[in-house]
């Protein structure tokens, strides 16, 4: 295949954030045994997922009161990750074909008090929290706190996160932000977390929500990974929600951010009619942020049935000359039999469609989420670092 004659002219790969589909081998060394965000989830309640169970989801394995069709119209397969951890940066960097050596850290029991002393020396202002949280709990807990004394609310989760949560009538979005620079530039070395993020919020006491002004600060992936082999061909790359951030904008020519999944659909359904050829890269946060790790099992279910319905004219607004990838980057399980709400050590399913093909492939268990990336990369004449190209099976049943 050459540059200049791509298989697909546009690729659209929607990570639908924590939608994990069973424990993986090595579960047990992160405390996972048994998760199963998927499963769990179908087995709660019937799910009505028409449209992703055509594209092959419930042929990657069984999922209670949903029938697997005899002909998927789209390929299907679960893929590993190889990299040790189970968050966004890990899986997200993965796919673009980055292994990690190590974990990024995470810390069960707060951060180091040296480095919050020296954070607060930085940004000329005391914490509050210092501790794993979930984000709407701790502004219950310390929100009021916050608002008479100006200090930032510091937390973390099971992910190697740093999040700083402040009202913004209490201290302006671009101060938040500046702490959250800070914060980055301070975490490096052993503290190196995959992420700082801004998580601003609203609303009197008793009331308060988060706004959609979140902000998340990667850490620069390594080079090179697919969003770099990409620019090097001029292949335009779309961020669609958090893509830009988790990157650190590297490869990302244009980005949106998005208000929730369905704005994130209705801005990816919209690119189709400006962006012609390229990558359409999107995350759809609402499965992790809102309902994993919530543990609203309802929530969850009622969010994937949400995009499945807008999943439908979608798929019908693709041409021959375009291929979806449908994956997620870890799992966030919410059976509440679970006693963290924490990300869970899970495969990730994959589907892979195009309107030139009526009927899917099996493609297996994949040994790591860089097949992906080496799929879209091979499409566009290029290669990355890591991971075996299932493009030929694709193209094979769509020639």
């Amino acid at each position: 295949m050459t540059e200049s004659t791509p298989k697909f002219r546009r690729t659209i790969w929607i990570v639908l954030d924590s939608v994990g589909i069973g424990e993986l081998p090595d579960a047990a060394d992160y405390g996972d045994v048994g998760r199963d965000t998927l499963g769990h989830i179908a087995r709660s309640r019937p799910l009505r997922l028409p449209n992703l169970v055509r594209l092959g989801l419930a042929n990657i394995k069984p999922l209670d009161h949903l029938a697997p069709p005899p002909h998927p119209i789209g390929a299907y397969g679960k893929g590993v990750t190889v990299s040790p951890g189970k968050d966004t940066t890990t899986g997200h960097w993965e796919m673009a074909g980055i292994w990690l050596d190590q974990a990024f850290p995470v810390y069960p029991h707060g951060f180091p008090k040296e480095l919050i002393e020296e954070f607060e020396r930085r940004i000329g202002r005391r914490t509050l929290g210092n501790k794993p949280a979930s984000g709407t709990e701790i502004i219950k807990e310390l929100g009021e706190e916050h608002v008479r004394t100006g200090f930032p609310v510091v937390y973390t989760s099971g992910d190697s996160v740093f999040q700083i949560a402040t009202h913004e009538d209490v201290v302006p979005i671009a101060e938040l932000y500046r702490m959250c620079e800070i914060a980055r530039d301070l975490l490096d070395g052993p503290n190196r977390v995959g992420r700082v993020i801004a998580r601003p919020f609203t609303g009197p006491a008793g009331n308060f929500r988060r706004t959609e002004r979140r902000h998340d600060y990667a850490v620069q992936p390594p080079r090179p990974m697919l969003l770099d082999v990409l620019a090097d061909r001029k292949i335009p790359v779309f961020g669609v929600g958090k893509i830009h951030d988790i990157y650190d904008g590297r490869g990302v020519q244009d980005y949106v951010t998005t208000r929730n999944n369905a704005d994130g659909m209705a801005k990816i359904t919209a690119s189709l009619a400006s962006r012609p050829d390229g990558l359409i890269f999107a995350n759809l946060v609402d499965f992790d942020m809102l309902y994993g790790h919530r543990k609203d099992v309802e929530g969850f279910a009622r969010s994937l049935g949400e995009f499945d319905a807008l999943l439908g004219p979608f798929l019908n607004s693709l041409n021959t000359s375009d291929l979806l990838l449908i994956t997620a980057d870890h799992g966030c399980d919410p059976d509440p039999v679970n006693p963290t709400t924490d990300h869970s050590r899970e495969y990730v399913p994959i589907l892979a469609y195009s309107p030139a093909s009526s009927q899917g492939a099996n493609l297996g268990i994949r040994s790591t989420l860089a097949d992906m990336g080496q799929t879209v990369a091979d499409n566009f004449g290029a290669s990355i670092p890591h991971g075996l190209s299932f493009l030929a099976e694709i193209a094979r049943k769509s020639s």
